[in-house]
């Protein structure tokens, strides 16, 4: 469990209280947050079987880090995470669906899959994104992984151009060794694709990108988030030395 004090505008100053989901209840809560991002916000085709509640065959295996205000006691941030170990049960992680992962099978058992990240409107502040990545650095340590991987998307609407244009970027700093290369299932068309546009990162990219992780190859397509997704790697013996101090030792699970 993590505390922490944040201030959201000038007046405000919200209790955040961050840590994994300890009921069904409490899961519940991280996903109806997800179809309020995702598909009123995003206006994602989500396949849940239950309306305004983001709920997939992924979500029994995985443990929920939840950030609650516990001044409004709403639920403002999550993410999923997936164990090496759980992945096995399910059949491989939930990015097998976009990549083929072939060369990252031998590290299974050493990586958390992180996904479905979303933050309410609101909360999109450094003290939220602290606080959650908090969580996943403590996670790890505490199931002995090093490694993360987790999908970052780009958006699509111009078509893809921009998106193209990131990766074309992204490939000349970021692109990973040969040996941790992905190959999408659904490949964006590069070639069709003008690959020259002025973009700026994206935030989770961008930190991705800082902290060190790779980017494992070309994007795919996500036809359900209309989303260029990259899957990214990070090795936790590239953490840059100033994040990992900040998120081992910003705060701790109780």
């Amino acid at each position: 469990m993590l505390h922490a004090e944040a201030r959201r505008g000038r007046a405000a100053k919200p209790r955040l209280w961050m840590g994994l989901a300890r009921s069904e209840s409490e899961v519940r809560e991280a996903q109806k947050l997800r179809w309020k991002i995702f598909a009123e916000e995003l206006g994602a085709r989500l396949r849940s079987p239950e309306p305004g509640v983001d709920r997939d065959m992924v979500d029994p295996y995985c443990e929920h880090l939840v950030v609650r205000d516990e001044n409004s006691g709403e639920v403002v941030g999550t993410y999923r995470l997936l164990t090496g170990a759980q992945a096995r049960r399910l059949g491989g992680f939930y990015s097998d669906d976009e990549f083929d992962l072939t060369r990252l099978r031998h590290l299974q058992d050493r990586t958390v899959e992180v996904g479905r990240s979303c933050v309410h409107p609101g909360y999109r502040n450094g003290a939220t994104i602290a606080l959650l990545w908090s969580g996943i650095a403590q996670f790890m340590q505490r199931h002995r992984c090093e490694y993360l991987i987790g999908c970052a998307s780009l958006g699509m609407a111009d078509g893809g151009h921009t998106a193209a244009s990131l990766y074309n970027r992204l490939r000349e700093t970021s692109l990973s060794p040969i040996e941790y290369r992905v190959f999408p299932r659904c490949a964006l068309p590069l070639d069709r694709l003008d690959a020259t546009l002025p973009a700026e990162l994206p935030p989770l990219v961008k930190g991705y990108v800082r902290c060190g992780a790779y980017v494992c190859g070309e994007p795919a397509w996500d036809p359900d988030f209309d989303t260029a997704d990259l899957l990214m790697l990070l090795p936790l013996s590239r953490l840059d030395g100033r994040y990992a101090r900040h998120f081992m030792t910003h705060v701790r699970f109780e």
